[in-house]
């Protein structure tokens, strides 16, 4: 089952990772100065995960494939690791377009 970590970092901000049902990760957020503004991004990751015209898949300098997955506006609201094929990078979107929606949230800020 997929769930989605909610961590604060060192310097105050918080961050959440979408991870797989082998809780390798699969997705990861921007900083949040506000834990709300990491919660909201979260449920734009459930809403937009769904929608493969929401994820854009690219190529690093190094020949890594990866992805980042956008919202509505545009805005990138998520972005995976490297992986070392495409064939990699597609089942890692599979993944999030299927687990997204019912991730369980564990919130690890407190």
């Amino acid at each position: 089952m997929a769930k989605f970590q909610l961590k604060k970092a060192a310097n105050g901000e918080f961050h959440f990772t979408l991870t797989g049902s082998d809780d390798q990760a699969l997705l990861q957020s921007e900083m949040y100065k506000q834990k709300a503004s990491a919660e909201s991004g979260i449920e734009s990751v459930r809403k937009n995960a769904g929608d493969d015209g929401r994820y854009e898949r690219k190529t690093s300098s190094n020949g890594k494939d990866y992805f980042v997955l956008k919202a509505g506006n545009g805005q990138v609201i998520g972005q995976s690791r490297m992986f070392d094929n495409a064939g990699a990078m597609e089942s890692a979107i599979g993944a999030v377009k299927s687990g997204a929606a019912s991730a369980v949230l564990d919130d690890q800020t407190n």
